[in-house]
């Protein structure tokens, strides 16, 4: 088993040194699939000189304009996170992350979503994060490095992999059976399952003002676990039917 199905995403990242520093913990690990959204300046001959060795991951890399794009095709997302937020989310540690991320990484596409350096991922970025992942550090600094927290995740992948390797793969964490024979529902339709609820929510009335934090927690009662793509489709199947009852005169409703 390889680790070609994960994908490494730097979002906005300000400096080129930790690209290529980034990029050289990767091969060390033996991951290969580096994605770059906005980065500041790439190419750049510091990021190649940082990669000591590993510019062939650069010259491969993929540069894209958002997020979503870089996930669109992944059917796990996790995000890095050093802060803790408003609005709570699923948080492992980096070795049940990882752990998961390999399960998955089996079965279709995983994303491992690292911020900018100086602020890390927005809270929009890590709502397309189904999971977050914070590294244990020293809370009187808890800035840890771009490249650093790629070589931690990237050794606890290794290490999940070299534990794994040859072993009949689970999806334990999403407790279902039918995991094990069904692909996660890729980033991309996760995000438009989100934006069929919001509507709905907002045509019964439910969310009434444009608060984004009672938006947030809605969205987290369905990010506690990946979704299954038949999960996507039966959910947007009871939005739809909603929508269908919304739409029937009084007194002709077909649903009882």
């Amino acid at each position: 088993m390889t680790l070609d199905s994960v994908r490494v995403i730097l979002v906005r990242p300000t400096h080129p040194g930790n690209i290529g520093a980034a990029a050289r913990a990767m091969a060390n690990m033996g991951l290969e699939n580096l994605c770059l959204v906005e980065p500041r300046t790439f190419p750049s001959p510091e990021a190649l000189a940082r990669a000591a060795g590993a510019e062939w991951l650069l010259s491969t890399a993929r540069v894209c304009e958002t997020l979503d794009e870089a996930v669109a095709e992944c059917g796990l997302v996790i995000g890095s996170s050093a802060r803790h937020r408003t609005v709570r989310w699923p948080v492992l540690e980096p070795e049940s992350a990882m752990a998961l991320a390999y399960r998955a990484s089996q079965k279709g596409n995983v994303a491992l979503v690292f911020g900018q350096e100086a602020s890390g991922l927005t809270n929009e970025e890590l709502e397309r994060c189904q999971v977050h992942v914070r590294i244990p550090v020293n809370p009187a600094f808890p800035s840890v490095n771009l490249a650093a927290a790629v070589i931690v995740l990237a050794y606890e992948l290794k290490k999940a992999e070299a534990q794994c390797g040859g072993c009949d793969i689970t999806l334990a964490a999403t407790d279902s059976a039918e995991a094990d024979a069904e692909s996660f529902a890729t980033a991309e339709n996760v995000q438009r399952f989100f934006v069929h609820l919001e509507t709905v929510l907002r045509e019964i009335g439910f969310l009434k003002s444009p608060s984004e934090k009672l938006l947030r927690k809605v969205k987290r009662i369905f990010s506690r676990t990946p979704l299954l793509e038949d999960d996507i489709n039966i959910l947007r199947g009871v939005l739809s039917a909603v929508q269908g009852h919304k739409a029937q005169p009084r007194g002709k409703s077909r649903i009882r």
